[in-house]
């Protein structure tokens, strides 16, 4: 698959051909992480085969009995969250607090998909119409059943755990592949449910390399769910495709900020500076580029800039961030910054000589031109473009002409009039006074337009991604008209004419 063969993962000493060992290793200091088995064919086949048995005891347990087995997992995981915190430092780079705040956020996840499934997915009742007044509807969401979820390597807590948590508390059962990169963490989850239910397989994980992932596409689940670049998500939907198996795709790129003229300057320059270098700028969440009003722009930029001077990439405590987890990013962020150079785009804060393989320092672009790779391309790493506009309706036609469908972050103290300038944004996300506030609400769906719109996360939206409709229609008394049969009166078919010219037929 698109991103399979890694630098950073060794084949097994005397191997030959494909390796059926991953060797991960710490991107800030080159030492081992851990040793993991590139599962075959038959493994997987295994693993699937015990999942679909598994899927029938938790489908069973109904609503409230997996609401308990969850917040057990919720509350085993959240005791044990320093080695899961370690483990993610380990295998990303990540300070501490940043992966302290990614378990966190998952853990608010699990938690709330446990508590808020029966409620959203619970069969309910539908009014039915004139004609069939005598008839009841209901609608339920069951179970898919079996559920692949395919783990990115920047978020690889928070980022599946949007799709494991509610594949589980709706019923399924779920077959983690994590990345090659991150392949201890996803081991760690699937143990984690192991030691609570150790004869109910119901997460399970299979590691291995890019050819696993292929193969957990084209094993028959009922769906699957990734997380991850542009080529990544082509490929997963051409593999699903060929076994008709839906998908839900996240795709990677950062969103942007639009500022207004009347906001509050430094609070927008933070959360600029914060969105779009926290965790080294490898957060899909994060920010790419910020559309400011040009009356206020020289302000926001001298403000963004010595917010941007202040941090320092490093494996040590006191660092801002840690490094490029996947190392091909590197060039990716080396391109976009010398196009956007060589088009004519300033370099504020940093440039070409802040990337420092494994780190790149803080870089600030000003006046970027809109047809550079660095603002079309798949936004990565610790990079922030600050562009100039003359109004918010320019802002709105540049983020649209771009087509990052993902998240647009709005700064103005006119909160009221923000709601009608997001409808004319082709975005999934809006935030307002905030970058990634929206992360922080579990019940608040998140899903993209276009290509960054297969699919949902989160809340109500996320459950029933890996749910399938149950519409039933009962028959409450006889009819007083009964038109479905060949049978019908004639006086019937007149009655049913004449109140439908009465319903229809006439202006409001």
């Amino acid at each position: 698959m698109a991103e399979s063969a890694q630098p950073r993962l060794a084949a097994h000493p005397g191997g030959t051909g494909r390796s059926n060992v991953l060797i991960s290793h710490d991107p800030r200091t080159g030492e081992v992480v851990g040793n993991y088995a590139v599962m075959g064919g038959g493994e997987l086949h295994r693993t699937v085969r015990a999942a679909r048995a598994a899927e029938k005891w938790w489908a069973d347990l109904g609503f409230s009995g997996r609401k308990r087995w969850l917040l057990d997992w919720k509350r085993s995981i959240a005791r044990r969250a320093s080695e899961l915190v370690e483990l993610v430092s380990q295998e990303t780079g990540k300070p501490e607090a940043d992966a302290a705040i990614e378990v966190m956020l998952a853990i608010e996840n699990l938690d709330w998909a446990a508590r808020n499934a029966s409620r959203a997915l619970r069969r309910r009742r539908i009014g039915s119409s004139w004609l069939s007044r005598n008839q009841q509807g209901s609608v339920g969401y069951l179970p898919l059943g079996v559920v692949g979820v395919l783990g990115p390597w920047n978020n690889p807590v928070f980022t599946p755990m949007s799709s494991i948590a509610y594949a589980m508390a709706a019923g399924n059962a779920v077959v983690f592949k994590p990345h090659e990169l991150t392949t201890g963490v996803g081991v760690w989850l699937a143990e984690s449910w192991a030691d609570l239910a150790p004869s109910q397989p119901v997460l399970q994980v299979v590691t291995g390399d890019g050819g696993t992932s292929a193969a957990l596409c084209r094993a028959k689940l009922d769906k699957i769910a990734y997380a991850g670049s542009e080529a990544g998500a082509r490929e997963v939907i051409s593999l699903c495709a060929q076994t008709m198996t839906p998908v839900v795709v996240e795709r990677g790129g950062k969103g942007a900020m639009v500022v207004h003229v009347d906001a509050k300057l430094d609070e927008a320059a933070e959360a600029a500076v914060f969105g779009a270098m926290a965790n080294a700028g490898q957060n899909p969440s994060g920010l790419q580029r910020a559309y400011v009003a040009d009356s206020v722009y020289d302000n926001f930029l001298e403000l963004v800039v010595e917010q941007a001077r202040r941090l320092r990439p490093g494996a040590d405590k006191r660092a801002s961030y840690g490094p490029m987890i996947l190392e091909a990013q590197v060039d990716v962020v080396r391109k976009q910054v010398r196009d956007a150079l060589a088009r004519g785009g300033r370099a504020v804060v940093g440039g070409l000589d802040s990337i420092r393989e494994p780190y790149v320092e803080p870089i600030v672009l000003a006046e970027v031109p809109e047809e550079s790779i660095a603002v079309t391309g798949e936004a990565i790493g610790p990079v922030l473009i600050v562009n100039r506009v003359p109004n918010i309706e320019e802002a709105a036609k540049r983020i649209n002409a771009t087509g990052n469908g993902v998240a647009v972050s709005m700064f103005t103290r006119d909160v009221h009039s923000v709601e009608s300038f997001a409808e004319t944004l082709r975005v999934g996300v809006v935030t307002i006074n905030s970058t990634t506030a929206h992360l922080g609400i579990p019940a608040l769906p998140v899903g993209g337009v276009g290509e960054y719109g297969q699919g949902h996360s989160h809340g109500d939206h996320g459950l029933r991604e890996f749910s399938r409709t149950l519409a039933v229609a009962r028959k409450r008394y006889r009819a007083p008209m009964n038109l479905a049969t060949f049978d019908r009166h004639p006086r019937h078919l007149r009655m049913a004419k004449a109140m439908f010219r009465l319903r229809h037929g006439h202006r409001v």
